[in-house]
Formats: structure tokens, sequence, C-alpha cells
């Protein structure tokens, strides 16, 4: 099992900064990629942005490409998803999930998933 863990949300004005962590534990040996997921009121959870743990390789959602930076700390099994220039519509429950194989850019690509962190933009 995978354990999946994400921290950083809370409030933030429209233009802000804002940087979310996920740390992953238990057999993350079995996992090969890393993403971040959101879902906003009324919406269907959307892809953001996924990494892989060995190599150098990001996906990145068109919505957030520019704006959203995702990286990775392999020593502490951690993620993280920088957020620049947010705007309202980036508000949501983001969520950090685990996946076996590459490429994972939907849902159904992903394993492991946390509990979710709200994240809210304010004009």
């Amino acid at each position: 099992q995978v354990q999946v863990a994400e921290s950083g949300g809370g409030l933030v004005q429209v233009g802000g900064s804002m940087r979310l962590s996920c740390a992953a534990s238990g057999r993350t040996f079995s996992t090969s990629v890393m993403g971040w997921f959101r879902q906003a009121p009324g919406k269907e959870r959307e892809f953001v942005a996924a990494i892989r743990w060995s190599v150098d390789s990001t996906y990145v959602a068109d919505s957030v490409k520019g704006r959203f930076t995702i990286s990775r700390d392999s020593a502490k099994n951690t993620v993280y998803l920088q957020m620049n220039g947010l705007k309202p519509e980036d508000t949501a429950v983001y969520y950090c999930a685990a996946a076996r194989r590459s490429p994972a850019t939907t849902q159904g690509d992903y394993t492991y998933w946390g509990r979710g962190t709200q994240v809210t933009v304010s004009s």
C-alpha cells in the first residue's frame, strides 16, 4: 500500500502564489508517477500535472501551463505543486495521487489518492 497526503492549501488573493506538498509513504517503490488533480464545486475532477519519480519528465495541463510547476524531491518522497498567478477559477480541492505506470494523466491511471486540500483564490 501507498499513502499519500497533501498539505499547503488555504486562502490566497488573485495573482498570488501558493505551494502544495504531497508526501508519499509506504511501498512507494511500486509507483512510477505522482500527479495532481483538482475538483471545483459542481465540476468533474480534472488533471493538473504529473511527474515521474525516476526521470525528469513532467506533464502539465494546458489550463495551468506557464503558471503551475510540478517538482519532486525523491529523497523525501515528496512532490510539490508551485502555483503562481492564481485566478478565481483555480479555486478547488486539490488531490495528489500515485500511479504505478507512466504516462498517467487520467483519474483511472492512478491507484492511490490523498484526501485533498482546499485552495481558495479570493478576488
